[in-house]
């Protein structure tokens, strides 16, 4: 398993090994001691699984706050996604920094977003399939969230035009939230 940090070194990317034969592909995307010593914990409570039919799909920028925080697990099944963490830890050297990292079916990587980070993704290709584990049920009065194309935080969305929904649209900038999390 190859395990990577990317520039918030708790957010990271994970490649488990793809065993390929003329029959097809295994492969042991969740080992809980292998993980636990690559620095993702767990345990998960629950598996999600999304399908956006259109490019440019963005989900986020979500956390959950409180006993329910959640730490994700995420990779992508098919076609490919452009994967965030923010860190909103209060106090962090990395607080509203962001860091990226392209996950796709192809590529096979995995990303950990713990708890104190917001999460969001965008869709890079048509039919693209999410399959993500979480720390803690969803509940969704913990729910908070930042907008998408807040200036203060600049991320460099790969597509220009996002399909969004209704509620990811009027999400407030990070600047205008209280402190949800603390270092």
């Amino acid at each position: 398993m190859k395990v990577e940090s990317l520039a918030i070194p708790e957010v990271k990317l994970i490649t488990p090994p793809r065993f390929n034969d003329p029959r097809g592909f295994f492969s042991e995307t969740w080992n809980a001691g292998r993980f636990a010593d690559a620095g993702v914990p767990g345990p998960f409570v629950q598996d999600n699984h999304a399908l956006s039919t259109a490019r440019g799909v963005l989900r986020g920028l979500h956390c959950q706050i409180g006993q329910n925080a959640q730490g994700k697990l995420v990779r992508c099944v098919k076609g490919a996604i452009f994967d965030v963490a923010v860190d909103i830890r209060k106090g962090s050297p990395t607080f509203g920094k962001w860091a990226g990292a392209e996950i796709s079916a192809e590529n096979w990587t995995q990303i950990w977003v713990p708890v104190g980070f917001l999460h969001a993704y965008c869709t890079l290709t048509e039919e693209t399939e999410v399959i993500y584990k979480v720390t803690a049920p969803y509940d969704k009065p913990a729910e908070r969230g930042v907008i998408w194309n807040d200036p203060d935080i600049a991320i460099q969305w790969p597509v220009a035009d996002v399909i969004l929904s209704d509620k990811d649209k009027v999400l407030p900038r990070l600047r205008d939230c209280e402190p949800w999390f603390h270092a």
